[in-house]
């Protein structure tokens, strides 16, 4: 099995949401049936400077992804711009991030964990 692709070390969160997710979903149809059973709206929150709120909605193995605050998500994610970078980057694992408390989730455990599985973080 392929590693998940990594985004480029200096993209933005902006970029990276709004683009980049996008963009490797076209390119990875067959990386939509991990995800063919979720359906649910999550949050994410980076704080600090260069951070923002975005929110991805998993439909039917679809991704799409927004800027801004979701209605009612199933699932948040807050988490330091350094501790984003570094996760994306493969320096940060996402689980010791989230252990250690760099990573706050709040809402639906059970669909974090299964989303942690899927990234293979």
């Amino acid at each position: 099995m392929a590693d998940r692709p990594k985004p480029p070390e200096d993209i933005t969160p902006d970029d990276f949401y709004l683009k980049w997710i996008p963009e490797q979903a076209a390119a990875n149809p067959d990386e939509a049936s991990k995800i063919k059973d979720i359906n649910a709206v999550i949050q994410v929150v980076i704080t600090g400077e260069g951070g923002g709120e975005y929110y991805m909605e998993l439909a039917g193995g679809e991704i799409k992804t927004n800027k801004g605050k979701a209605d009612a998500p199933k699932l948040t994610i807050t988490q330091a711009i350094e501790d984003w970078k570094a996760i994306n980057a493969g320096t940060l694992n996402p689980q010791m991030a989230f252990m250690s408390g760099k990573i706050k989730i709040s809402g639906d455990m059970t669909l974090a964990m299964k989303l942690g599985s899927i990234m293979g973080g």
